[in-house]
């Protein structure tokens, strides 16, 4: 099926709200684009580097805020 839009007729708040309807149909069938190869790969080698305590991690909280503050 084919739809075309007319983006430049449409308002940024029509614009918002067809690209948050697209998201959550997307978001609804999750199971219906598999992830490639090498995403497992990566998360297989972070958790290795983890286990291993090459690596450590910060919770989201502590992470948003360093960022906040390195980017003031």
């Amino acid at each position: 099926m084919a739809v075309t839009l007319d983006l430049g007729r449409m308002t940024t708040s029509e614009k918002l709200r067809l690209m948050e309807n697209l998201w959550h149909d997307l978001s609804n069938g999750e199971n219906d684009v598999p992830s490639p190869d090498w995403h497992g790969e990566v998360l297989a080698e972070r958790t290795r580097l983890i286990s291993s305590g090459e690596e450590t991690y910060l919770d989201w909280e502590m992470a948003k805020k360093l960022l906040r503050d390195e980017l003031r």
